[in-house]
C-alpha cells in the first residue's frame, strides 16, 4: 500500500488528487482480497457445528465435488466458499458469501450463494418444525434449478468424513484467478 494519504476530512473537500491516491490504495487493497478471504475460510477448520466433519472440510468436498465434475472456475470457487459467511452470519451465511462474490461471479451463481441455505433446508427444515418445501417460494425463478442442482450434486452430499478431499492449496490459484477479476478500478 502506498505511503500516500489523502489530505481531506470530509469527501466534500477531496481534490483530485485525493482521490487518485485512495484509488491507488483501493487497488493495491483489492488484489490483497483472495489472500484475505482464504484466511478467513481458515476459521472454518475445527468448527464442526454438531457435524462429523468441520465446516472448512465440507466446502473443500463441495468444491473437489464440483471440480471433479468438470465444472468451471467461476462455480468452484463458489461452491468453495458457500458457507464462509458461517462464522459471522449464522442467520442469513448465504448472503455473506454472495456479498464477497458478487463482483466476480454470473447473476445465476450469485444468486446461488444467496439462496442455498432455504434449498438446502429441504433435506432438515421439517426436523425442525420447519417447512421443507421452503424453496418452492423461489419456483419461478430462473436460477432455481441452478440452485437445487448444486444442493443436489455438491453441498448435500459433502458431510463425508472418508471423502477423498483435494486441498484448500490446490484451490487458491482458483480463487485468486477468481477474486481478481477486474472490477473497473
Amino acid at each position: 500500500m502506498s505511503e500516500k494519504r489523502a489530505q481531506f476530512r470530509r469527501f466534500d473537500e477531496c481534490s483530485a488528487q485525493d482521490i487518485q491516491i485512495v484509488k491507488d490504495n483501493l487497488i493495491a487493497f483489492s488484489q490483497e482480497l483472495p489472500g484475505r478471504v482464504l484466511a478467513h475460510l481458515k476459521l472454518l477448520g475445527g468448527d464442526f457445528g454438531g457435524f462429523n466433519v468441520d465446516r472448512l472440510e465440507h466446502s473443500l468436498q463441495t468444491a473437489t465435488r464440483a471440480h471433479r465434475d468438470g465444472r468451471d472456475e467461476e462455480y468452484v470457487v463458489c461452491c468453495l466458499l458457500h458457507d464462509i459467511g458461517d462464522t459471522l452470519g449464522v442467520y442469513d451465511h448465504g448472503a455473506i458469501a454472495a456479498a464477497i462474490m458478487k463482483p466476480f461471479v454470473s447473476e445465476a451463481n450469485l444468486w446461488m450463494l444467496e439462496n442455498h441455505p432455504v434449498f438446502q433446508g429441504y433435506y432438515y427444515f421439517d426436523h425442525l418444525g420447519g417447512d421443507k418445501n421452503a424453496r418452492d417460494q423461489h419456483k419461478d425463478n430462473p436460477h432455481f434449478e441452478h440452485t437445487k442442482e448444486f444442493i443436489e450434486k455438491y453441498d448435500m452430499p459433502a458431510f463425508d468424513e472418508n471423502y477423498d478431499s483435494m486441498s484448500l492449496a490446490e484451490f487458491e490459484p482458483m480463487v485468486k484467478r477468481v477474486l481478481t477479476k477486474s472490477m473497473g478500478v
